[in-house]
């Protein structure tokens, strides 16, 4: 048994989300948790799953703000550290006209790249089914080191590797050292979630069934490529398909993928089988949920304040 079912260790930032126009006329933002695997963990912990951040923040407002806020959603926060040596990570986001992101990133160094090595509590990734992990911790030391060698733990003590290659260009020296690094987080991995830009960055093959094959071949078990309005194709032993999204009324898709990905980590987290045992009808189920659970993300602004519950998902469902 358990303590928890995900685990996951990153970035953990704020996210200034556009709010509108103030009576000067000057764009306004709003103060939103965020940040990919934090975003994930919530996401599960809001369906109903148990679980622990690893991590690193400023000794300041926003990091404080941010313990509290994974705290208010029951989210473990023995592994987060605070450093005064540099200041929370700050994000401002940028929405055109379509609910689609762009970033601007005061990361220069952030806290959350500062984690090291023997800060990692070995006994906490001990405690959880599940380790989740993102590329944007391995942009720069001492914070890729760190990673690394939590993952490689996770993977010896035969926990299960979710895996999220995020591409953020702007948080990379170039992108090249942008592919080579988290084409390393492909090799540990057991899920992998990724975009169809994502996808193709990393393989340099355009043809979706092609890429994802490739990153299958590395060995994943299970490869999911989220398509936004169009849905998820997923790659698995038993298959592969696509699955179609939901359509709603798209506000801000900050944190899309994240729920996506807490949606599918909440049900593996569930299965008493090994997830290349799964079969179709599982996995189309597992996904269809996901989907639901990104969908009701979108309609709400920010990534963390908009995770739904399970009872929201279920009524999706049955729709």
């Amino acid at each position: 048994m358990y303590d928890y079912d995900v685990v996951a260790l990153g970035e953990l930032l704020i996210d200034f989300t556009p709010a509108g126009i103030s009576d000067n006329g000057n764009p306004l933002f709003e103060m939103n948790p965020g940040g990919a695997p934090a975003n994930v963990l919530i996401a599960v912990a809001k369906l109903g799953g148990r679980c622990a951040f690893i991590g690193k923040v400023g000794d300041d407002h926003f990091g404080h703000f941010l313990k509290q806020t994974l705290e208010n959603n029951n989210v473990d926060t023995r592994g987060l550290k605070c450093t005064e040596q540099a200041n929370t990570t700050l994000a401002f986001v940028h929405l055109d006209e379509k609910g689609e992101r762009s970033f601007t990133f005061l990361r220069n160094p952030g806290a959350d790249t500062m984690l090291e090595e023997h800060e990692i509590e070995a006994s906490i990734i001990d405690k959880g089914k599940i380790f989740h992990f993102g590329s944007l911790s391995m942009t720069h030391q001492p914070a890729e080191g760190a990673t690394l060698k939590a993952v490689e733990y996770a993977k010896h003590s035969g926990k299960v590797i979710s895996y999220d290659p995020n591409w953020r260009p702007s948080l990379w020296k170039d992108v090249d050292t942008a592919r080579q690094k988290m084409m390393l987080g492909l090799k540990y991995a057991d899920i992998v979630k990724l975009s169809e830009e994502e996808l193709k960055l990393l393989t340099g093959e355009a043809d979706i069934d092609r890429a994802a094959q490739m990153v299958f071949d590395m060995g994943a078990k299970l490869v999911l490529v989220t398509l936004g309005d169009q849905g998820c194709y997923y790659m698995h032993s038993s298959g592969r398909g696509h699955v179609p999204a939901y359509q709603v009324k798209v506000v801000d898709t900050t944190g899309a993928g994240d729920a996506f990905l807490g949606g599918v980590l909440y049900n593996i987290s569930r299965m008493d089988c090994p997830i290349e045992k799964m079969d179709c009808h599982q996995l189309e189920r597992i996904v269809r949920f996901a989907n639901a659970t990104a969908a009701l993300c979108i309609t709400k602004r920010g990534g963390i304040p908009a995770m739904p519950s399970l009872h929201e998902v279920e009524q999706l469902l049955k729709l």
